[in-house]
């Protein structure tokens, strides 16, 4: 069953038809895996073979069009009426001969809209340049136009479900990071924490079972911590190391990040300080969080506090999250850093992520939040220190 009520789905909908009219956009092809969760509920790993929804200005609906085994899954979790649900037979996948974007290049001809101004998500991960070619080849009368991030950024106000559902994921996130803290010691395997963290993912808490992540934790230790995207290795833990974890809570696809450190051992003064300027620094950007501040009025709020400490950071310190699928939880549209003029609006979902990368090691506090009349709410409730083993 979908996970939301039709009502929601058709107001998404409607909301990126307006924008698609804004655009001169007859026709929408969605190729981002997330985004054809959002705008219909069709949650399935197949999104290794091409699949698309088409919205389209002249019906109610959105068409879901993929694989012919995966049509099941539609009829199990999207929103959508049965004719609305259009397979392509299983000799389209993996072929030299034949491509899926042929066939979905016929339904357009027999819809009648082949000289529809059509809109595609160019620099998504998941639209490649042979489907571009073939689509362009096969559609000559249309004209194509870039509508990369339009669903994207319908995607940024959240409704009261999605919230309830990312809040489950940061109690989740929490109860995964506790998890990985017991179980951190002198002498156990990192791989045997992270699997402790896995556990929790996946099981969730009593009240709201987990998922999948989107993507593995960031999880580094010792001197690796000075690079930000690196993996744990099966190396037992040692005194005086630093284990950094950049993981989520997910619920229903729906991510809530938060990041931690735990030390190894009795934590040095440094990095006890240093863990609290990023502390206060974070703490800054969730009291400026309130409607109609700018993306880079939270930057500021973090710059001032980390400048009176001596410290310098030139990457961005957060981005909208939400639903999450293979690579990424973050929704792409705009980041908390300095020239970014977004304006916050309420139920608008961020991760703020203020870590450090310094030349020896890396360390982070880090909060995913809703933005509300009163402020930032945060989706978890765990402490912003420097852990240490139980």
């Amino acid at each position: 069953m979908p996970l939301f009520e039709r009502s929601e789905f058709l107001q998404r909908v409607s909301r990126t038809k307006t924008e698609m009219q804004a655009l001169g956009i007859d026709l929408l092809l969605v190729s981002n895996p997330a985004n054809q969760f959002y705008l219909t509920g069709y949650d399935g790993w197949s999104f290794y073979t091409p699949q698309m929804v088409l919205v389209s200005l002249q019906q109610d609906e959105p068409i879901w069009f993929g694989r012919k085994m995966d049509a099941v899954g539609a009829k199990f979790t999207a929103f959508l009426s049965p004719e609305n649900v259009v397979p392509y037979p299983d000799k389209y996948v993996g072929s030299s001969t034949l491509h899926p974007m042929d066939y979905l290049a016929d339904i357009i001809h027999e819809r009648g809209w082949q000289t529809c101004r059509i809109g595609v998500e160019m620099d998504d991960y998941y639209y490649t340049a042979r489907w571009h070619n073939v689509l362009t080849t096969r559609l000559p009368q249309a004209t194509f136009t870039d509508a990369f991030l339009l669903v994207n950024r319908v995607r940024m106000i959240k409704s009261p479900r999605e919230i309830e559902f990312m809040t489950q994921a940061g109690a989740i996130g929490a109860a995964a990071m506790e998890a990985a803290r017991q179980a951190a010691d002198v002498g156990v395997r990192q791989c045997d924490v992270m699997a402790e963290l896995y556990k929790v993912t996946v099981g969730g808490i009593p009240e709201a079972g987990g998922t999948f992540p989107c993507k593995p934790p960031n999880a580094m230790v010792g001197e690796l911590c000075s690079a930000p995207h690196l993996s744990w290795t099966d190396k037992s833990l040692k005194e005086d190391e630093i284990f950094y974890i950049e993981q989520g809570g997910v619920r229903h696809r729906y991510h809530s990040p938060m990041s931690r450190c735990i030390y190894i051992g009795k934590p040095p003064s440094e990095l006890v300080k240093t863990t609290a300027i990023i502390r206060e620094g974070l703490e800054a950007v969730l009291d400026t969080v309130k409607p109609g501040v700018l993306c880079e009025d939270l930057a500021a709020a973090w710059t001032q506090v980390i400048s009176r400490h001596g410290i310098t950071k030139d990457s961005r310190i957060g981005y909208p999250v939400g639903i999450g699928y293979p690579p990424t939880w973050g929704e792409l549209t705009c980041s908390l850093r300095a020239g970014d003029k977004t304006v916050l609006e309420e139920n608008m979902t961020f991760h703020c992520i203020p870590a450090l990368w310094l030349d020896k090691y890396g360390l982070v506090v880090s909060e995913s939040f809703v933005v509300t009349q009163q402020g930032a709410r945060t989706f978890s409730n765990y402490p912003r220190e420097l852990l240490v083993p139980a």
